[in-house]
């Protein structure tokens, strides 16, 4: 829904407490699905610049590690229009707050979304004013239905080596770990639970034993095993997938 909820002092004030006396290290926001910074109809940028600002006001608030932001789509618009009417609201937004980064996330390659591969990511940042507080999200799923080969060690390394270059690694800031109930290449946003899909035990060990995610927010985004989101389950089997790729990348 575009209706925001009213936070007051009081529940962010409870919210960081309730994380200090917890084993949870970071937390990451996700914009609403709703939001399409690229809309040529004003009435829709509107409603997502007003959602984005209160998106990073409650990370503010909280002390969040980013908002993850899918930037939008183009809906049969030309591209470069589309870019910079999505960099206006993601300034506009980052203008209005105190600190709180934007996270783009990496689309599935789906026509329109904007931000399919590394280049779009990166023109989106330079629109957005490519400030400090602009920063990324990976999604393995996506990277995989996008035709990224992130199948093995050396394949990932050349794709985050393009990621680097092209937009910076000091501004990867967190990672969404999803299989893919879709092939290689498909062009389609459709997770799957961990082990259970087309990028399957193998990539996501890869995946999740790169050295270069070490540090960072690792997020689950599946329908868990009753449907209702990822669960115990899906953690056990996203630490237990890590260490399996650690101990094979020892191996090497």
């Amino acid at each position: 829904m575009w209706r925001p909820t009213a936070y007051s002092d009081e529940d962010f004030d409870a919210f960081r407490e309730a994380m200090d006396g917890s084993p949870i290290e970071s937390v990451v926001i996700h914009a609403v699905y709703l939001i399409n910074a690229a809309s040529k109809e004003r009435e829709i940028r509107r409603k997502s610049l007003a959602s984005l600002k209160q998106a990073l006001r409650v990370g503010d608030g909280i002390g969040t590690a980013g908002v993850v932001l899918h930037a939008g789509a183009r809906k049969g618009e030309p591209y470069a229009p589309s870019v910079k009417r999505a960099g206006k609201v993601i300034h506009e937004a980052l203008e209005s707050s105190q600190g709180c980064p934007i996270l783009l996330e990496n689309t599935a390659g789906t026509n329109g979304p904007l931000g399919k591969n590394f280049d779009e990511l990166a023109e989106l940042i330079d629109a957005a004013g490519g400030g400090k507080r602009l920063g990324t999200c990976i999604d393995c799923c996506h990277l995989f239905a996008a035709g990224f080969d992130i199948s093995t060690p050396q394949a990932l390394a050349l794709v985050m080596e393009e990621h680097d270059a092209k937009v910076g690694a000091e501004r990867l800031v967190c990672v969404h770990v999803n299989d893919s109930k879709v092939p290689f290449g498909a062009n389609r946003d459709h997770h799957a639970n961990l082990g259970e899909g087309e990028l399957g035990r193998k990539g996501l060990r890869v995946f999740l034993s790169d050295p270069r995610f070490e540090d960072l927010p690792a997020l689950i985004e599946t329908a868990g095993s009753d449907g209702r989101g990822p669960d115990r389950k899906e953690v056990r089997t996203a630490k237990r997938l890590r260490r399996e790729g650690l101990k094979q990348r020892g191996k090497r």
